[in-house]
């Protein structure tokens, strides 16, 4: 379970004014950062911001025993490849890193639409057409601020400029 709130996504008030009572001061970093949030939030949404997905946008099945593979130091890295089969498994991980928001799990997919729930909280769910490949009721990141929580992954925080 996630918990971590500094990896929350907040709405850019929230994230102006939480930035301020810590810092107390604007120069050009503080000011970048605020800009980087603010194009962060106006990304449309698709649907590999939240589960590993091919080029084309097709969501791919978790490999089979994927979570003992990863647990495996040298596997964790996304540097291994000389071992026979492990494509499958390097390509999820690869697409999986490139996730912005955590904990998103596959409810339902089927022929036009794409549920997804977040393992944390079922309340946040989300459901994506494969035809027009949009979200339906949510078309940015800013939209997704009105789920109590919704959290960002490393690649995310990487994108705002939080974490190199």
């Amino acid at each position: 379970m996630l918990t971590d709130a500094s990896h929350k996504l907040i709405p850019m008030t929230d994230f102006v004014i939480e930035y301020y009572s810590n810092e107390g001061y604007a120069d050009l970093q503080a000011l970048g950062l605020m800009k980087n949030y603010a194009n962060f939030l106006r990304k449309p949404l698709t649907l590999g911001m939240f589960v590993p997905v091919d080029a084309e946008g097709i969501v791919l099945k978790e490999p089979k025993n994927y979570s003992t593979w990863k647990s495996l130091g040298h596997n964790n890295e996304g540097k291994r490849s000389d071992i026979s089969g492990s494509d499958e498994y390097m390509q999820y991980q690869k697409a999986e890193k490139n996730c912005l928001f955590a904990g998103f799990t596959i409810a339902y997919n089927g022929y036009s639409v794409v549920r997804i729930t977040a393992s944390y909280n079922p309340a946040v769910e989300l459901s994506f057409n494969k035809n027009d490949l949009m979200f339906s009721a949510f078309d940015d990141i800013e939209a997704l601020t009105g789920f109590d929580a919704v959290y960002l992954t490393p690649k995310a925080l990487k994108v705002i400029g939080i974490k190199k």
